[in-house]
């Protein structure tokens, strides 16, 4: 099934969006410091509340690494 090629209509804003209260470049600076997305699969997302915890997870897994690789030199 081929999908629907979208037109001027469908790429309009609808005029139920209030961005009056909306600031111009909030995020920009962050933005432009770069960023680093990256999507867990659902089963690992759930054992993570937060980026910080996934963080500490990773920085206690490359311990692990570092210590492993000076046993083995």
């Amino acid at each position: 099934m081929k999908k629907k090629e979208k037109t001027s209509d469908d790429m309009e804003m609808r005029s139920h969006y209030d961005f009056s209260k909306g600031i111009r470049g909030k995020h920009a600076a962050e933005y432009n410091e770069g960023t680093n997305i990256v999507v867990l699969d659902p089963d690992i997302a759930k054992v993570f509340p937060d980026s910080n915890a996934v963080n500490k997870a990773l920085r206690g897994l490359l311990d692990i690494i570092k210590l492993q690789k000076k046993a083995t030199n």
